[in-house]
């Protein structure tokens, strides 16, 4: 049996939480998702501070912009700004469709930028298609610490 694939999800809304944790349990791949609920708590599991020490580097980040305490556009910004954590594909799944937002992203390095649509069916269609692409296609990097 392989090892599941790691992901990071920051996102502070429970409900998007909880339908992508649905919408990956049919995944082709076995993942192990952890959820940060907050920029704050994202940086602190990814440079394995207290109280994240043994926290597992993602291999994936799926990143709202949208949080509180710090913002994903900040988390992007300190992420691929560092020389170890830079290598971790980031996929902006946020509800902002604002051009300046996709820019500024781009800009700071994402993989990806992806508008959260409304509907349920449609969000779930999303994660599904972020699943076979990054999860099951593309080749993600080991990153050691």
């Amino acid at each position: 049996m392989s090892k599941p694939l790691e992901v990071l999800l920051v996102e502070d809304d429970e409900d998007d939480v909880m339908l992508t944790r649905e919408a990956l349990k049919d995944s082709k791949v076995i993942v192990s998702m952890a959820v940060a609920s907050d920029g704050d708590e994202a940086l602190k599991r990814l440079r394995r501070e207290p109280p994240f020490e043994n926290a597992i580097l993602p291999e994936l980040i799926l990143l709202d912009l949208n949080l509180p305490r710090v913002s994903g556009r900040e988390v992007l910004k300190v992420l691929k700004g560092d020389p170890v954590l830079k290598k971790i594909p980031v996929v902006v799944l946020t509800t902002s469709a604002a051009d300046a937002d996709i820019v500024k992203c781009y800009d700071l390095g994402a993989n990806c930028y992806i508008t959260k649509p409304v509907d349920f069916e449609q969000f779930q269609r999303i994660i599904k298609v972020i699943d076979e692409f990054w999860l099951t296609i593309v080749k993600l990097p080991t990153v050691k610490t």
